[in-house]
């Protein structure tokens, strides 16, 4: 997102002297690295929301984008499967959504048409969505870097962010880092897991608090990648903004498994052995985490526990591949995904972009973000331009 606004722009206003500042020491090594490596259609997305609308329109950005710089992907497509009738009308839901959400060639399937498509997985209904891809977006941002800096923009690395302070007099904001002093007339924050850290360094009043939910990952090992042929998800819990475990071919080879969302211990706790303290008490004094975990205090354990027994994840995946066993799988990846609560406990499902004073916070783009990259990068760009 960050390297997307980054290039937008330098592209939209060329002679504005941009800078990108980043913690770590290496560009993408959080959600952007970690992430499924899916591009997504638009399918789920409440018609009209700034996901639907950035997706829609990210794709085809993203899609054009990769064919002039030879980024290597995939349109293979997906099925979205129900097994229960419980999960139909949930499942008809999507499927209106795609409609209205323009996804042509998206059709309703069968228990037998499921099985022509994935032979292996068993469903009562399904739904086929031909525009889902698959991509390595640390590629795609390895390339808005090149072409920010290409058009004069600058990149930081080990720059952590401590503080920012707004001079009104100057109608400019000073930002200090761990090691410089950077002044600057607009500021855009695009910090992720921290996202809400840096809005509240800006706006004291800003009572967003950004949730860690850690995504696990198992890879099938390489005699049984034969069960999955492309892209195979379940119907999502309609009370969480996740999408369930389920089977990704990556486009660098390989099947993975997951992922599950269980609250991560730390901000980057991509295991459940790290723990930040402080950031978990954070987390766990914060209102409207409580009032979540009020209601949803069984999905809760659930989640937990599958995060330790792969017995428990095996079974979660035996939903739509019942020929799945234990020893087929091996640990993967892990990411984390940045969810913004609020104090009311709601989750909140769609994209959160706002400006204040001379800031643009990015301060809610879990999934579909990647695909959206692009649409959102160039509405940014747009907005920078009266500098």
């Amino acid at each position: 997102m960050g390297l997307s606004t980054a290039y937008h722009a330098m592209l939209r206003n060329p002679n504005l002297k941009v800078a990108l500042l980043e913690k770590e020491n290496a560009i993408s090594k959080h959600q952007t690295g970690r992430n499924s490596g899916v591009i997504h259609s638009g399918i789920y997305y409440k018609p009209g929301s700034q996901k639907a609308l950035n997706c829609k329109k990210g794709y085809d950005e993203l899609i054009n984008f990769c064919n002039i710089n030879e980024i290597k992907y995939d349109l293979c497509g997906k099925i979205i499967v129900a097994t229960s009738k419980e999960e139909l009308p949930s499942l008809t839901k999507i499927y209106n959504n795609g409609l209205l959400n323009g996804l042509d060639g998206i059709k309703k399937i069968n228990s037998n048409e499921i099985l022509e498509i994935e032979p292996h997985c068993v469903g009562i209904k399904g739904i086929y969505v031909p525009q889902t891809g698959i991509i390595d977006y640390k590629n795609v941002s390895m390339k808005y870097a090149e072409l920010f800096l290409k058009f004069g923009g600058e990149i930081y690395l080990n720059e952590k962010v401590v503080k920012v302070s707004y001079l009104e007099k100057e109608n400019k904001s000073l930002i200090k880092t761990e090691k410089n002093e950077y002044f600057s007339n607009k500021i855009v924050n695009c910090s992720g897991l921290y996202s809400d850290k840096v809005a509240k360094m800006i706006n004291k009043s800003f009572d967003i608090q950004i949730l860690p939910f850690r995504g696990e990952y198992y890879n099938l090992k390489k005699e049984k990648e034969y069960l999955v042929k492309n892209l195979i998800y379940p119907v999502p819990n309609p009370n969480f903004p996740f999408l369930g475990v389920h089977f990704t071919r990556m486009i660098n080879g390989g099947i993975e498994a997951g992922p599950n969302a269980v609250l991560a211990y730390a901000r980057e706790g991509y295991s459940n052995r790290t723990i930040n303290l402080s950031e978990l008490i954070e987390i766990l004094t914060h209102s409207g985490f409580q009032k979540i975990a009020k209601k949803y205090w069984r999905d809760g354990m659930q989640e937990l526990y599958r995060s330790y027994s792969k017995n428990a994840f095996t079974s979660a995946l035996q939903k739509l591949i019942p020929e799945i066993h234990r020893d087929d799988l091996y640990r993967g990846n892990s990411g984390v995904r940045a969810q913004a609560c609020d104090k009311s406990g709601t989750l909140h499902d769609d994209f959160i972009i706002f400006e204040h004073k001379n800031t643009i916070n990015v301060c809610n783009a879990p999934s579909p973000a990647a695909t959206s990259s692009f649409s959102i990068g160039e509405s940014i760009g747009r907005m920078l331009k009266n500098i």
